[in-house]
């Protein structure tokens, strides 16, 4: 049966890491890397300060707040290169995640994956995984013009998709991005992710539905 938040949406609209994939440690490997070139800790709060940022943003936040001597360029090649093999070998969906997608496929549905990664990332991850075979539309928060929890990325997708935002279900994993997709006038499923567990509470009370895994859109 088909679960009610589905009930007359025509896309579903998904965050890429924590939330589509199960990725989010990768990060925690290339922080602990690249600080590590300067001498230094990942600073505690960083995930906090970069929630939602697009991957330019991060990288000008991060050269400027840290005081990094490397243009905001040559700090996304760093961390394009620590991650690529990560992204084109190993990352694997969330729990759920592939199984619902082909269940979308077969509703006829279309679908967009909207992240604040690089577009070099989510290839390598396409590349591993053949997330084109059931997504019809990439968009990386640097293509728009800004990063959650703005609008922007959201928006560009259902204008690719042709679709409205009110037709949209989002899919996001932290509060920023849940407030993107609200912003865009969608409604918006929260998936759990545990690297989101300070977040927790707020990321419950904002979205209309907050599911631990996959399947329980599946099982409805």
């Amino acid at each position: 049966m088909l679960h009610p938040i589905l009930k007359d949406k025509k896309a579903c609209l998904f965050d890429m890491d924590g939330t589509l994939l199960d990725s989010m440690y990768v990060w925690e490997t290339v922080d602990e890397h690249f600080f590590g070139l300067f001498g230094r800790e990942v600073p505690p709060d960083l995930q906090q300060e970069i929630g939602g940022m697009s991957f330019t943003e991060t990288a000008d936040y991060i050269r400027k707040q840290y005081q990094i001597d490397m243009s905001g360029e040559e700090i996304r090649d760093v961390w394009n290169r620590l991650a690529s093999e990560e992204y084109a070998q190993h990352v694997c969906f969330k729990p759920g995640a592939l199984a619902f997608l082909q269940y979308l496929k077969e509703l006829g549905l279309k679908t967009a994956i909207c992240t604040s990664n690089s577009r070099e990332l989510l290839e390598a991850a396409d590349s591993h995984l053949n997330l084109s075979r059931y997504i019809d539309v990439f968009v990386t928060a640097c293509e728009v013009e800004r990063g959650k929890p703005f609008p922007d990325v959201y928006l560009a997708a259902a204008r690719k998709l042709n679709v409205l935002p009110w037709e949209c279900l989002c899919f996001e994993d932290i509060l920023p991005g849940v407030q993107a997709g609200l912003n865009a006038g969608m409604q918006v499923c929260a998936v759990e992710d545990q690297h989101a567990a300070l977040d927790r509470c707020q990321i419950q009370e904002a979205a209309q539905l907050y599911i631990s895994d996959y399947h329980t859109l599946l099982d409805a």
